[in-house]
């Protein structure tokens, strides 16, 4: 069966960095789903690659064919930038085929997938695929070495936000708060406090055992 694998943790959990480290294991072999978003595109990053740069107007087409599978409105300084995930064919599941005239059931294998987003965008992804399909990968650290590692990675900013710093920490603890978790059923956890060798070999060997 295809699975998606979902990524999910609070800021400085190192959720971005076992993304990324997964996405690249040739071993995996996971296709990432590739986010569509209203923002501009930054130097370096490349159109379907990063991210599928589209205007307000796109958006709202695929919504009024109901290709929007979840969407999320960040108000930033520049206006209102949009990111959302879209039914948009990429993403091949496995599914089985009708019965030829010998009885033989015939199947298209699909692929894996990978993404990364909230609480709130896992449950509305795996309500769309179905839970058998959608895994969900939540990734935890201590909150005061979450905070430290934060901290540390703010200072190294040209302009350091500490008011923003404290902004999100104190969302993530709302967004991620236990009752939160417990709602999405995610049971099982993955500890990120120590080294992140530890923690990534963890989640390749749970996805190997899957896939």
């Amino acid at each position: 069966m295809s699975r998606i694998f979902y990524i999910m943790g609070k800021s400085a959990s190192g959720k971005d960095k076992i993304y990324g480290r997964l996405a690249a294991n040739e071993n995996l072999a996971l296709k990432k789903i590739v986010l569509y978003t209203t923002r501009p595109i930054r130097e370096k990053e490349t159109d379907g690659v990063h991210y599928h740069f589209v205007d307000e107007k796109t958006l709202a087409d695929f919504a009024r064919r109901g290709k929007v599978i979840e969407r999320r409105d960040y108000r930033t300084v520049a206006g209102i930038w949009s990111y959302a995930t879209v039914d948009d064919g990429a993403v091949r599941l496995e599914r089985k085929m009708p019965a030829d005239k010998n009885g033989t059931e015939s199947g298209d294998r699909g692929e894996n997938y990978i993404a990364i987003g909230t609480l709130e965008s896992y449950r509305k992804i795996r309500d769309y695929y179905g839970n058998e399909v959608v895994c969900p990968i939540y990734i935890e650290v201590e909150d005061g070495e979450r905070l430290a590692r934060a901290l540390k990675r703010e200072k190294k900013q040209a302009a350091p936000n500490y008011e923003e710093l404290c902004r999100r920490f104190l969302a993530d603890s709302r967004d991620f708060s236990e009752e939160n978790i417990r709602k999405t059923g995610i049971s099982r956890r993955f500890d990120n406090t120590g080294e992140l060798e530890v923690c990534l070999k963890e989640v390749e060997e749970m996805i190997l055992g899957m896939i």
